[in-house]
Parts: C-alpha cells; structure tokens; sequence
C-alpha cells in the first residue's frame, strides 16, 4: 500500500496554504498510478520522490489531469516531509525541468522551513491576441489592467501568463470562464495564469487559475512566483538580491506566504516557505 503523505505549504497552519500530496519513494510505481493518485487526492499536485543516493533523488509532479515538469509547493512540502525524516541540510532534486536544490532548515520557531533554487527563469512580452484572449476569459476589460506592467509569459521551469490588474479589488473579484480559459492555456502550453496586484515595488498579492491541472485556482504557486520573480528582474524592477513578499490563496481562504530572492549574477531565483502536516 503505498503511502501518501499530506502537507499546507507556504503556510504555518494545515487550513492555509496550498495542499500538497508527497510519496516518499515511488520507485515502484508506474505512471499510470501515479496520475491516478494524484487525481484521487484531487490537490493541484503530488510529488513523487525516487531516490537515487544520499540526499538525492528525482521528483515527479502530478495534477489530478497530467504530469508537470516543476512545482514549487509540492517542492516546499516534499522537502519539510523530508527534513522531519532525515534532518536538515540540502536536498537536491532532479526534475523534468532540471536540477532544484533545496536548502532545508530549523527556523526561530523551531518549525522547518525549505528554500528551493528555481530553474532557470526567462521571460518575453505576451502578444496582443495572447492578452486579448485572456482579458475575454477572465471577463476582464483593457481599463482593469495596470499599464506599468506589461503582460509577459514567464517561466521557472513552466510557462506562465504574467498579469496586472489594477486593483485589489479586481484581483479579488474573479469569476473567469474555466472552459475557455482552460483552452487557451492547453494551445499555448501555459501553465498557470499569474494574476497580480503591486501593494508595493517588493509586496504584491497574487492568485493562480490552473485549469490545465483540473484546478480553478492555486493557493499558493512557488514555481510561478520565481517566474514572476524573474520577469520583474528582467523588467529592471528588482536589484540583485532583492526579497520579494506574495500574498496569495487570501481570496479562497486559504492564506499563503512566499518569499522569493534574487541572486546576484545568477538567473535562477530562491523561492522560500514553509509546510505543515495535514492530518
């Protein structure tokens, strides 16, 4: 019987958070019952761990729907899962996506917290027709747009639409069409759309449609924030080494934390949070 663990992450309390299903050592499980636990759990994904020596192992995403290449909250929960086991220390993880090392340690509470190094993030300007696409799904008008931020596709390992809207209050107030959505994203191989609101230059609130995963919405999405990290990077918005604070999942009820770091010379970005058992 193969064990599936359940974990919050990027908060500090199990009704928080994102969910997460982790399975310490899925060595001898084929692909088919991978995706078919990840579609009984339901949660946006469940990592799949392989060992493969000590402190290593390669990593399998699942949505209830497909494989991922990379996802930054099951990342964050497989990686506590792991510290309360073996210890603190770094974890190297071996995905689709390429090499993510996790750095994993006792924070001032005495919890733990788990600092992942994204892939390498890259982005480019969203096409009109791209954007004008989206705007008709979420039902959105150019006026709820916030001009001082260009749309963007950004990836961290996955493709990301990358949004602004104007207001809070827009941001709160979504009700998209999943259906249409959902197909625009399959045709152009996005990920996740990357909704955002600037509080401040380094503060910013967030929230995540998923259809392609079967999802409408994550709580929390470490892979879309690095993403979003990098392109406010590449826009000349952040300095090297430059922290940046995501509020996202408040509009679902299910709060999240994530912090992420820019690191000098370097296009990867570090996405930090914490995890907690779901009982």
């Amino acid at each position: 019987m193969t064990q599936v663990l359940r974990y919050a992450a990027f908060t500090t309390t199990p009704s928080g958070g994102n969910p997460a299903g982790v399975v310490l050592d899925a060595r001898e499980l084929p692909d088919a019952e991978m995706l078919a636990i990840a579609a009984e759990l339901g949660y946006s994904e469940t990592a799949f761990l392989l060992p493969t020596g000590e402190r290593e192992y390669r990593i399998r995403y699942f949505s209830p729907l497909a494989e991922v290449a990379f996802c930054g909250h099951a990342t964050i929960a497989t990686s506590v899962a792991l510290g309360e086991r073996i210890g603190t220390g770094t974890v190297n993880l071996t995905t689709q996506a390429g090499p993510v090392p996790v750095e994993v340690a006792t924070d001032q509470a005495g919890g733990i917290t788990a600092t992942l190094t994204s892939p390498p993030t890259s982005t480019r300007p969203a096409s009109e027709e791209e954007v004008r696409l989206v705007l008709a799904a979420l039902g959105w008008s150019a006026d709820d747009v916030d001009p001082d931020y260009p749309a963007h596709v950004a990836n961290a390992g996955n493709d990301h639409l990358v949004l602004a809207a104007a207001t809070r209050g827009r941001l709160a107030d979504l009700d998209y069409d999943f259906d249409a959505l959902g197909k625009i994203m399959a045709e152009l191989g996005w990920t996740t759309v990357h909704l955002f609101w600037a509080e401040s230059p380094t503060v910013f609130h967030a929230r995540d449609p998923f259809p392609p995963g079967g999802v409408v919405e994550d709580p929390a999405t470490g892979a879309a924030a690095a993403a979003f990290t990098g392109y406010l990077r590449a826009l000349g918005r952040l300095a090297d080494g430059a922290v940046l604070t995501i509020h996202q999942g408040v509009d679902m009820g299910r709060p999240s934390l994530l912090t992420c770091t820019t690191i000098p010379g370097d296009a990867r970005v570090k996405v930090s949070g914490t995890a907690v058992p779901i009982q």
